[in-house]
């Protein structure tokens, strides 16, 4: 089996990853992509992130608040032929990638994604019936509040804790978000959309999950925490950090 090193923040993480480069690889290189994803690509440097789940074929998957759906698909090509992806949002964020989750479905075969639109507070993902999960730069809205666009308070602990308790005992739970300033605990999410990583690591460690690695391939020193996240001087170019738990 390939042994694939990265980049880390504060250990070093072996990747024994069943999901190899050349799957990932293939994945990223599979043909009838959208032009969009590829573009993303540049930015989301997937070929960094996805190993790191260590997945297999046949692994069942949820991608949560999965937006228009652009990692979902690249892990349904990495699950497959007779793996899933759920393909989750809650209404809100449903309504905001409505377009994007169009132009991703319509007159195009994308197979292995389901998709599972539910409310943050029953999520519906099942017990022990995930062998990874992922937040993408969502993570921090389970402290963001937007009464005009419906985006509803969550309650962290209850959503956190049912992704723990739908992975498989040893599955792997990844973030990526935006980095916010040292000490600056969640205050950054309402209008910032960032999160202090020192805070996401003790918050979603506190709910039973063991932290087991984290990378650098996204950060970008030259980031100000100051600018919110959608500006068009920072948005794709933000520092952002990336955290592997497990389900223990």
């Amino acid at each position: 089996m390939m042994r694939l090193i990265y980049p880390l923040v504060g250990m070093l993480l072996i990747a024994s990853a069943a999901a190899s480069a050349d799957t990932v690889e293939n994945a990223l290189a599979k043909p009838g992509r959208l032009a969009a994803d590829l573009e993303r690509d540049k930015r989301s440097h997937p070929e960094a992130v996805l190993p790191l789940l260590q997945l297999e074929p046949g692994d069942r998957v949820a991608d949560i608040f999965a937006g228009s759906g652009y990692y979902s698909e690249l892990l349904a090509s990495l699950v497959s032929p007779d793996g899933e992806v759920l393909l989750v949002n809650n209404a809100a964020y449903a309504q905001f990638a409505g377009k994007g989750l169009a132009r991703r479905f319509d007159d195009r075969k994308v197979p292995g994604i389901t998709i599972h639109t539910r409310e943050a507070e029953n999520l519906e993902l099942g017990v022990e019936s995930l062998d990874a999960a992922v937040i993408i730069m969502s993570y921090h809205d389970l402290y963001h509040v937007d009464a005009p666009t419906g985006w509803r308070a969550i309650d962290p602990g209850n959503f956190l804790g049912q992704i723990y308790n739908a992975l498989k005992p040893g599955g792997r739970f990844l973030i990526v978000d935006h980095y916010a300033a040292a000490g600056s605990g969640s205050a950054s999410a309402q209008d910032l959309h960032r999160i202090d990583v020192e805070f996401a690591k003790q918050d979603i460690s506190n709910r039973g999950f063991r932290l087991v690695g984290s990378s650098d391939a996204l950060r970008n020193p030259e980031d100000d925490y100051s600018v919110q996240v959608f500006k068009p001087e920072v948005r794709g170019k933000t520092d952002r950090f990336i955290l592997v738990f497990e389900r223990i």
